[in-house]
């Protein structure tokens, strides 16, 4: 049997140093959007992960 999700390798959560990279949007302004809501992000412990799908949400619009 084959999980509905396996050609599906997008990662869950992504550094802000790498989502600055693949996005073009400057560090300051993740932060930004961070803040305002439309990037959400994960803490574990003092990390901040953006999530993925929500960059990817941004990006496309």
């Amino acid at each position: 049997m084959t999980d509905a999700h396996e050609g599906d390798l997008s990662p869950i959560t992504i550094r802000v140093a790498t989502a600055v990279r693949i996005s073009g949007i400057s560090r300051s302004r993740i932060y930004e959007l961070i803040q305002s809501g439309d990037v959400h992000i994960v803490k574990v412990g003092r990390l901040t992960l953006v999530r993925y799908d929500s960059l990817q949400r941004l990006l496309s619009q």
